[in-house]
């Protein structure tokens, strides 16, 4: 590692620590010739699968874009940043854990869809409506009625999930 004050290329580490729930290494580090101290943080780099697009075109995965929909949907709406971050978080690792090299994007949007039914019914509503080009009230109407039938419980588990990508789609 370079010292980023004197660029000698002689530096040590003078203590280690694991941070952020133990996916990054923290480094205090100590250069050799101006005795200058630095952090460095070390993290694994792990590839995320390309997203097929429904035209056939592949891209890669991009995290802020998720986030950016999903803040979309929720702005306005009484949710935690905390919350978000779990949600972007959850969908990100589950992604990786699949160990694909590519995932279709409409799995990626029932996966936004799903966290979104469980931190906020409008939001959820509101991203369904863009998601499944709703054309007409009465597909809002049934998305809402469908999301009012299910019990209380089995939205707040996830167990909503249930209900087929296709269910008020205007593909």
């Amino acid at each position: 590692m370079h010292c980023p004050f004197c660029g000698a290329q002689d530096t040590r580490v003078t203590d280690s620590r694991l941070v952020a729930e133990g996916d990054q290494v923290r480094r205090r580090r100590q250069c050799a010739q101006c005795h200058e101290r630095f952090t460095t943080y070390e993290t694994a780099e792990l590839v995320m699968p390309r997203v097929v697009k429904s035209d056939g075109s592949r891209e890669t995965f991009d995290e802020a874009k998720l986030r950016a929909g999903m803040l979309r949907a929720l702005e306005k709406r009484p949710v935690s940043a905390e919350a978000i971050e779990a949600a972007v978080e959850r969908i990100r690792q589950t992604l990786r854990a699949r160990g694909e090299r590519e995932v279709n994007a409409r799995e990626i949007g029932e996966a936004v869809m799903r966290a979104l039914r469980t931190l906020d019914q409008v939001a959820y509503i509101r991203f369904a409506s863009v998601y499944r080009k709703f054309q007409d009230l009465d597909e809002f109407r049934a998305e809402i009625d469908r999301l009012a039938k299910e019990p209380e419980s089995d939205a707040a588990t996830g167990a909503a999930s249930r209900a087929t990508p296709e269910e008020g789609s205007a593909s």
